[in-house]
């Protein structure tokens, strides 16, 4: 087995990994998925072909990594192991977990070798002034725009959002966003992907001690406004955590399956959230969880297994 505390960056290299942002400008609300397509190898082949068409310069390479394409201005050789080690390695293991449908749109993830490349191709691909310095999902431009210089984390987490589009319709900003950063900082732990603690832990700690968080059934039932408001750093965190602590239980992918199939009748999650908890008095779970973060640390020892 191989236990890692980090994101696989490139193949055969495991890295810690704790970097990514709140930011809501290049988000827009999960709306209903459009109807499921199967993309054919001369898909493929066209979109790479329009796609060699606006390539800023020969420094730049492509792969096909199903189902994105994965563009970037590092040599070619690196850009083909981040494509394996982490798009590859991600999208198996969130499928293996959550997801059954791919992305409805071939998307292009594009990996900037360091800050200034990043910004520079953001605004004269897509007109973009990046709002954080890691990266970020364009549904607009069906395309994810990193940072790689920053590391995988960030990669993991917006791979998570047009999976949920796909897959999870009028999904709540708190499970979006919740799954996201909970794989900020991952790793395969008994052949499946796993969270770990991360950079967002200290933050939550202290609003919690400073009575910042708001209830479950709050947050769980925010709408896109309210969620991404000046508070959004704990919203983020306050889900990551809800989603840990499910985790940590064995009980993340029963309570995402059940809540997928009761989408309809329970638009937050949080009748199933009680269901699959057997808690009965939410305040009183609420403070018990509060108890299991303020217990939490960043310490780690990274071990790899064979």
């Amino acid at each position: 087995m191989r236990y890692v505390l980090g994101i696989i960056i490139v193949a055969a290299l495991l890295t810690v990994t704790s970097c990514s942002s709140n930011r809501a400008s290049n988000r827009l609300p999960v709306t209903a998925a459009a109807e499921t397509r199967v993309f054919t190898d001369s898909d493929f082949d066209r979109h790479v072909a329009e796609l060699k068409k606006r390539l800023p310069s020969k420094d730049f390479s492509i792969v096909v990594q199903r189902p994105f394409v994965v563009v970037g201005d590092e040599p070619a050789a690196l850009v083909k192991e981040r494509a394996e080690g982490t798009v590859k390695w991600a999208v198996e293991k969130l499928k293996q977990d959550f997801f059954t449908e791919d992305p409805k749109e071939i998307l292009d993830i594009w990996l900037f070798k360091d800050d200034i490349s990043y910004r520079k191709h953001a605004r004269l691909l897509f007109n973009d002034t990046p709002s954080t310095p890691y990266g970020y999902y364009s549904r607009q431009n069906n395309a994810l725009i990193m940072n790689i210089s920053t590391g995988g984390g960030t990669l993991v987490h917006e791979i998570v959002h047009p999976f949920i589009e796909a897959n999870f319709p009028k999904a709540p900003p708190w499970l979006n966003e919740g799954l996201g950063s909970l794989y900020e900082q991952c790793g395969e732990k008994e052949g499946r992907i796993h969270g770990y603690v991360n950079w967002r832990l200290p933050g939550l700690q202290t609003a919690i001690k400073a009575d910042e968080t708001v209830s479950f059934k709050k947050l769980m039932e925010m709408d896109f406004n309210d969620f991404y408001s000046e508070a959004t750093g704990v919203n983020y965190a306050q889900s990551r955590y809800l989603l840990y602590y499910l985790q940590e239980r064995g009980l993340l992918v029963k309570f995402y399956k059940q809540f997928h199939a009761d989408r309809k009748t329970d638009r937050s999650g949080y009748e199933t959230l009680k269901s699959v908890l057997g808690e009965t008095d939410m305040h009183q779970f609420q403070r018990k969880w509060e108890k299991y973060v303020l217990d939490l640390s960043q310490d780690f020892t990274l071990t790899l297994a064979n």
